[in-house]
């Protein structure tokens, strides 16, 4: 009896689950210039025992811009987290300065591919952001995504 009710609320579990998507896009500079060739992610961030998902990562264009999406399977909604990492205005300090950005909840899209897109707009990374932080260990290693070499 407790095998299949432990197998019923499993079953239950599973069936909420419900798949999210989110996407962003937007331009960024270095002052005047676009910032070419900047690592950006795209989070989705837990709280709790559950880890953080990886849901997109690349670059930025020569131009500096950038589109990202991705989804996640959630009981509840997904926390999506555009994070930003960077060398503007910083190239003689260790590491990258690293800028998160909380994504509107609005922009959350029931389904594996996202309906809308988060446009995040002309970011200058000159700019000092509140709770700015620093990635001291880098990797030198460039992993390639498919979708930037396809636009170039």
């Amino acid at each position: 009896m407790k095998c299949l009710l432990i197998l019923l609320l499993s079953l239950a579990v599973c069936l909420a689950m419900r798949d999210q998507s989110i996407a962003v896009k937007g331009r960024l500079l270095c002052g005047d210039k676009p910032a070419a060739n900047v690592r950006i992610k795209l989070w989705e961030e837990d709280s709790g025992p559950d880890p953080d998902d990886l849901l997109e990562a690349g670059y930025t264009d020569s131009n500096g811009e950038f589109q990202l999406s991705g989804g996640e399977a959630e009981l509840t909604p997904i926390d999506p987290i555009f994070k930003v990492y960077h060398d503007c205005d910083d190239k003689y300090l260790p590491g990258h300065r690293k800028v998160k950005f909380l994504i509107p909840k609005s922009y959350i899209t029931q389904g594996k591919v996202p309906k809308k897109t988060f446009d995040l707009g002309v970011l200058n990374l000159e700019t000092i952001f509140p709770k700015e932080e620093r990635e001291l260990i880098v990797s030198r290693r460039r992993r390639h995504h498919q979708k930037f070499f396809d636009e170039e």
